[in-house]
């Protein structure tokens, strides 16, 4: 009788840990992203549960080198942020590599001059925000060279975004660069800022220079990666599910990231192109020379080598590198390429 009453005991423990057990052996990848409604497709690989066999911990880092010195702690594994890092780790030997470029800005990105300002000569001397390490910054020093100001005549001042439109409305800077909403934001509060530039400009648009990118820490990549695999699985099924429900994605991304969905239509669009073209996993791999074809937008196959030799030489001219390094230093062609061979 104790026996069977001790079977049927252990039976019933045995019914109850199990869940436990099996949830504690589904491993946690930690990743973290700015608020931008172009990195939210996270948010739809966990809320639809896409990999099941993974457990998605999704912080949200307003400043992209905070999330970078995190991955170099150990303490995150993947994070989206702007695409132009690579160079830069690979120079400070962080252990952060870009595993994927993700999307093209055709549109989004804007450079704004205050009222007064009445043309590119005029913010000689002046103040810019930018972020400084970040693709803001080479597009603007870019800019400003292909419009005769040496990129070095201007003062750079260093924010994110949410400071930069606080840092034009206020007069503190005479020119931005801005990505939406805090274009929009910026000239509807400021009368008389203009629009001096945008990515949806062709010479931007077939460099592919303004876009976003995944990173991975080079520990997990190394030590896990059939992880690092499933996880970059997750990310482009949760791409390809918001392409075949635009508008529940996007309701999704925008009370994950706390933007009215508007704003986050004039991003991503409803399942196709508006202020960024969100690549699929096909496109991702052309641009990185893992598949073969064109990428869209006049852009070549291995369009990641064209965009690694402007932002090495650029992050050497700002002082924020010592010397340029191969591709490889930067970038893992893998998990990408596996996905992309098995489609």
């Amino acid at each position: 009788m104790k026996s069977k009453r001790l079977v049927a005991l252990t039976a019933a423990l045995f019914g109850v840990f199990t869940p436990l057990l099996q949830a504690a052996d589904i491993p946690t990848v930690r990743v973290s992203l700015f608020s931008w409604p172009g990195y939210g497709f996270w948010f739809i690989a966990k809320e639809k549960n896409l990999a099941p066999d993974l457990t998605f911990d999704i912080q949200i880092i307003e400043d992209p080198y905070e999330s970078y010195a995190q991955m170099t702690a150990g303490k995150l594994d993947v994070t989206s942020s702007t695409s132009e890092y690579g160079p830069i780790a690979a120079d400070a030997a962080t252990g952060v590599k870009l595993v994927s470029y993700t999307n093209p800005s055709t549109g989004t990105d804007k450079i704004i001059v205050a009222p007064g300002v009445a043309d590119v000569a005029g913010l000689k001397g002046k103040q810019v925000a930018v972020l400084e390490g970040g693709l803001t910054q080479i597009f603007m020093a870019m800019w400003l060279e292909k419009n005769g100001v040496k990129f070095n005549e201007v003062q750079y001042v260093n924010v994110v975004m949410d400071d930069a439109v606080a840092a034009m409305v206020s007069g503190k800077v005479a020119a931005a660069e801005y990505w939406e909403p805090f274009g929009g934001q910026v000239l509807k509060s400021l009368k008389g800022s203009r629009v001096l530039a945008t990515s949806a400009e062709p010479e931007w648009l077939k460099t592919g220079l303004l876009g976003d990118g995944m990173y991975m820490a080079t520990a997990f990549l190394e030590k896990k990666p059939e992880i690092a695999r499933k996880t970059m699985k997750a990310y482009w099924d949760a791409v390809a599910w918001w392409k075949m429900n635009p508008e529940e994605g996007n309701q999704i991304i925008a009370k994950a990231i706390q933007f009215e969905v508007a704003d986050v239509e004039d991003v991503i669009g409803k399942g196709t192109r508006a202020g960024i073209h969100v690549f699929d996993l096909s496109e991702a791999a052309k641009f990185m020379g893992v598949m073969p074809g064109e990428p869209p937008l006049g852009m070549a196959n291995g369009q990641i080598n064209e965009h690694w030799k402007i932002t090495s030489d650029w992050w050497l001219k700002f002082g924020l590198t010592q010397k340029t390094h191969p591709l490889e230093a930067g970038i893992s062609l893998e998990p990408l390429k596996s996905l992309a061979t098995a489609q």
